[in-house]
């Protein structure tokens, strides 16, 4: 009797768990702090109102992106700004490792580090970079995702840390780049209820969106743009991001069509949008749905 209640048990939770009832576990993997905000924090958001489990990883510390700060001292703020943005999304984790920003190269090590983080967080979906980008880090960032693909369901491959049972869904966050092919959005989240989130979250991270960046466009001269007052600051920022996040190309809109039907669709202000990387595991239009429990398909 005892047995057939214990095998009774395990089937009820296997049919919840297929029918996307269970706790969800993402870790998103960058290599920068605030790369994952910036490509998925508005569906981080989503995911942690409704109870799942989102984890962010920067694979450097970031203590080089800066015009007039550096080294620890730097690597140390980013940190803390990475952890204040966290908060600000309501996600479980954001770690950020000690590799050197600018000098992140695919290396076993890293590999390593990846594939035990990937592990430990029993991940169910991965998100990373695309291996075309202007910046080496994330090129190679990319390449160290793809590299663990695999990897994490192999018992021999870093043995110290319990291998997943299951390949989990890989994901490319979104990107600009053309060559040697487009970015394609097969996956788009409507993130309008949480855009203000998103750009508090990115409001956080002060030496990159107030510092950093504009000087990287332009030198002082963008610097001095930018206002001085915290509250002209965000809405300066704000606009900057509403822009971004509120173009919607003719790609996307056929995918926001697909997963949210055509007046959802036409309504959307902003979006996210993610591609289906080959490894990993390759999930049906049903899977999609119970993994990303946000969208709505058009009904008859």
């Amino acid at each position: 009797m005892k047995k057939f209640l214990l095998i009774s048990f395990s089937i009820l939770c296997a049919l919840s768990m297929s029918y996307g009832q269970r706790k969800l576990n993402i870790i998103a993997i960058g290599a920068h702090p605030d790369d994952c905000d910036s490509k998925f924090g508005g569906t981080a958001a989503l995911f942690a109102k409704m109870g799942h489990n989102v984890k962010f990883l920067s694979l450097t510390s970031g203590d080089a992106g800066h015009q007039s700060q550096g080294g620890g001292a730097l690597g140390n703020r980013r940190r803390a700004e990475a952890a204040e943005a966290g908060k600000r999304l309501g996600i479980a984790e954001y770690e950020t490792l000690d590799n050197h920003d600018a000098e992140l190269l695919p290396t076993l090590h890293v590999r390593h580090q990846v594939i035990r983080a990937i592990r430990k967080w029993d991940a169910d979906i991965v998100l990373g970079l695309r291996t075309n980008d202007y910046h080496p880090d994330h090129r190679n960032a990319g390449h160290v995702v793809q590299d663990a693909a695999y990897m994490v369901i192999v018992p021999n491959v870093c043995p110290d840390t319990p291998p997943l049972e299951k390949n989990p869904l890989f994901l490319y966050m979104q990107d600009r780049f053309q060559k040697p092919y487009p970015f394609q959005a097969d996956i788009v989240v409507i993130i309008d209820e949480v855009i203000e989130q998103k750009i508090d979250a990115l409001d956080g991270h002060e030496s990159q969106m107030y510092e950093w960046g504009p000087w990287t466009g332009g030198r002082e001269a963008s610097v001095a743009q930018v206002p001085k007052g915290k509250a002209e600051r965000r809405e300066w920022l704000a606009n900057r991001m509403k822009r971004r996040a509120g173009n919607i190309s003719a790609d996307r809109m056929a995918s926001l069509e697909k997963w949210y039907g055509s007046e959802a669709a036409k309504n959307a202000q902003y979006t996210e949008a993610f591609e289906i990387a080959e490894y990993g595991y390759q999930p049906k239009d049903e899977d999609i749905l119970e993994m990303f429990p946000m969208l709505k398909v058009k009904r008859p």
